[in-house]
């Protein structure tokens, strides 16, 4: 395997001399350094990083291209989906509220949207507003994404969907991460203020903070400039186009730039006081920051704050989290209590926004950073494997040469399932047409895989899965009663939809 060099002050720290602190010009030079060898190492379009040490910016700066391809340098002022980072932004929205009077952190979610129902009446009844921001409200990681993506879907019919999936752990008692509960959180937002999240947030830190580029919504990106493109890095980093995620904003619905993000860092570390102002009430930190909701595994202790995520890393402590949208990945991680901050946003979707904030983080805090680069390329290409394993399982598993159990015909119809919605299937000439008729972005064409499965041929490529396809099950005399779906992925779950034939 190919060595992969270190910056001076990591051979320093292999040789056994811990540095606490390094002046902002050495900072720089070396994680400039590592950042490209890390843009070579994985192989990615571009990322930006951004570095704050005690309140001063030591970097915001752009490596690589906007677009594969293209000479488009990247910046710190290029826009990225920050996706999940946005939780942040939702949960200390909801907090101030609370520190004002607005609305009560320990109220039950129903005060505020009296139609929110989940898998039981008592936890409908008792769901409290914080417990939408720590991800314990019974619902499985992911579950239910599958409601709002690509979909047509206003939030509040996404919210009225939950109802239908099943309860995964006992409620405040285990660990799923669910965007669900933060789009919930963006209405009661809308209720309380008579704004929706984004219109908040816009006007409670985005203009109080000069975050003059950030965006709440892709909609006004095609007429911005500095944008970079996402790609699909399992596809040799291909381009693909913007999806909408405004129906699931809350959750994830933020563009920013590496400069507009240390602004809000800043504002974090200094407990709602920026540039001698007051921007959200001292003490909000001491909220959002505490632990809510323990995480089990290793050692270390890791815990769910109310839109963060917490943990002690050799005596300091980290507060971080990370994003995943559709052809970027987000990672932003403070370690506040050394007044040190970073962020880094990709236009791809692999590891290297990770694996470069922990080594900068680690860097600072006398941390060994040893291997950190080749470490997180073997962690990249054993997650390649798996998802090439994945597929084959599937390939393999293929009976050839056989012939559906019915004609064309007696597939064709309309199939409904209470959580998804309604899903069609049309004859289109001699093939059929899989049509999800709250998704249209999801459209399909099928051709017959084996016995009663069928392959989904997308009409546009997806970032989260490719493979796929759908079962026509029939009861025991040869009626066609359903569809169950296998398209292997780990976020968009097709899974969960048991759609009946109508």
């Amino acid at each position: 395997m190919k060595s992969f060099p270190f910056p001076r002050f990591a051979n320093m720290l292999l040789l056994g001399l811990l540095v606490p602190f390094f002046t902002a010009a050495q900072t720089a030079e070396d994680f400039r350094a590592a950042a490209q060898e890390a843009l070579t190492a994985f192989d990615v379009p571009g990322f930006s990083v951004g570095v704050i040490k005690d309140g001063k910016i030591v970097m915001a700066e752009g490596f690589g291209t906007r677009t594969a391809g293209k000479v488009e340098a990247v910046d710190g002022n290029t826009l990225f989906a920050i996706a999940s980072n946005t939780k942040a932004f939702v949960s200390s929205s909801i907090v101030k509220l609370h520190m004002e009077g607005k609305l009560d952190l320990d109220a039950p979610v129903r005060d505020y949207l009296p139609y929110f129902e989940v898998y039981d009446d008592y936890v409908s009844n008792h769901m409290m507003v914080r417990d939408l921001l720590c991800h314990r409200a019974g619902l499985g990681t992911f579950s239910g994404d599958v409601i709002w993506y690509k979909s047509a879907l206003s939030a509040e019919q996404v919210i009225r969907q939950v109802m239908h999936l099943p309860q995964a752990y006992e409620w405040r008692s285990g660990y799923g991460y669910t965007n669900l509960m933060f789009i919930t959180a963006g209405e009661v937002i809308k209720t309380v203020t008579g704004k929706n999240w984004g219109e908040y947030v816009q006007e409670n830190f985005l203009q109080p903070l000069g975050m003059d580029r950030t965006q709440t919504s892709v909609t006004p990106l095609a007429k911005l400039d500095n944008v970079a493109t996402p790609h699909l890095s399992r596809h040799d980093n291909q381009p693909i186009p913007y999806v909408n995620w405004d129906n699931m904003g809350a959750a994830g619905g933020i563009i920013s730039s590496a400069t507009d993000m240390l602004k809000w860092l800043e504002l974090q570390m200094a407990d709602g006081q920026w540039q001698g102002k007051a921007i959200f009430p001292e003490g909000l930190t001491a909220t959002t920051w505490r632990p809510h909701n323990p995480l089990a595994g290793g050692t270390s202790f890791t815990s769910a704050g109310l839109g963060w995520f917490l943990r002690m890393r050799e005596g300091h402590r980290l507060v971080n989290h990370g994003g995943g949208y559709d052809g970027m990945y987000s990672q932003v991680m403070m370690a506040p209590d050394d007044n040190l901050g970073v962020v880094i946003f990709t236009n791809s979707m692999t590891g290297l926004s990770s694996a470069l904030t922990n080594y900068i983080i680690n860097s600072y805090l006398g941390i060994s950073t040893e291997n950190w680069l080749s470490s997180a390329i073997d962690r990249q290409k054993r997650g390649d494997q798996a998802w090439e394993d994945r597929h084959q399982e599937r390939l393999d598993a293929r009976v050839m040469n056989t012939s559906p159990s019915l004609s064309t015909a007696a597939y064709v119809g309309v199939y409904d399932d209470p959580m998804y919605g309604k899903i069609e299937v049309k004859q289109q000439g001699e093939a059929m047409q899989l049509n999800f008729l709250t998704a249209p972005q999801l459209n399909a064409t099928l051709s017959h895989w084996h016995y009663d499965t069928w392959l989904i041929n997308w009409e546009q490529t997806h970032a989260w899965f490719d493979f796929g396809t759908v079962q026509f099950e029939l009861d025991n005399n040869r009626k066609v009663t359903g569809l169950s779906f296998d398209v292997p992925n780990d976020d968009i779950f097709f899974h969960e939809i048991k759609a009946a034939k109508q």
